[in-house]
């Protein structure tokens, strides 16, 4: 049995003000969230502060990037290491927005994949197709391609300890949803393309949606079979919100 997981990515948002009022929201009704696993990634400068208010709550605590590298001359880079010795369990890998707006090509992902579980975190990969993309019926050639370059870095057996998140570029920030049908297809797909490697690690990797979900549809894409949770973005700003879609896939 899969355990839902939903991942919140405050991407480059927040202020000590805010953090301290939407943790604190969090906490108060995390009961919400019944057996889903909960996950905050704010930015890095607020690792700190959301390690020590989540303490002895069920709430994990992630990053939103890591640099490949252990150490070293890199300048503004933050390593897997330091992620873990700040508290952190999870670290995003391969967001879109790193994807294009930084040019992280999959051979860089897979270094991050790597990176990550040599320094004890578990790294939630993404993959996901633009919108040209999905118009040119390339969907699943972009995401297998995009799963085949870690798969073939670091094997399959890694993804014991990871879960990959599916986010359709298309869908993100935009208000855009796949259909739940639409995202079910993917998810089936991605765990078809797993199961081309290992049928065992294919049937417990939790796979998430991550597109513009909401409260008013998590619980319809939360039902699909193959759909083990959400990776909120903008959704997770809001405790309310957040909430209800933990809610959500705790039913």
């Amino acid at each position: 049995m899969r355990r839902p997981l939903v991942a919140a990515n405050w991407k480059m948002n927040g202020s000590r003000t805010s953090v301290a009022q939407l943790v604190s929201s969090l906490v108060a009704g995390i009961s919400a969230a019944g057996d889903a696993e909960v996950l905050l990634c704010p930015s890095f400068i607020f690792v700190e502060q959301v390690q020590k208010l989540i303490a002895n709550t069920p709430i994990q605590l992630g990053a939103q990037n890591l640099s490949a590298e252990s150490d070293g001359a890199f300048t503004g880079e933050i390593s897997g290491s330091m992620l873990a010795d700040a508290g952190c369990r999870y670290v995003l890998v391969g967001h879109s927005e790193r994807r294009s707006l930084m040019g992280e090509s999959s051979s860089l992902v897979a270094h991050k994949f790597a990176a990550a579980q040599q320094h004890g975190l578990i790294p939630i990969l993404c993959v996901g197709e633009t919108l040209a993309d999905r118009q040119a019926g390339k969907t699943l050639a972009v995401i297998g391609d995009q799963f085949a370059a870690v798969v073939d870095a670091v094997g399959i057996d890694a993804f014991a300890s990871a879960v990959v998140a599916y986010e359709p570029v298309w869908a993100i920030g935009t208000g855009e949803t796949a259909t739940p049908e639409q995202a079910q297809e993917v998810h089936a797909a991605l765990r078809a393309m797993a199961a081309g490697r290992g049928a065992r690690i294919a049937s417990g990797l939790r796979l998430l949606y991550g597109g513009s979900v909401k409260a008013g549809n998590a619980a319809e894409l939360f039902s699909m079979p193959d759909i083990d949770g959400g990776l909120i973005g903008g959704a997770s700003l809001n405790a309310q919100e957040f909430l209800a879609i933990c809610k959500a896939a705790a039913s």
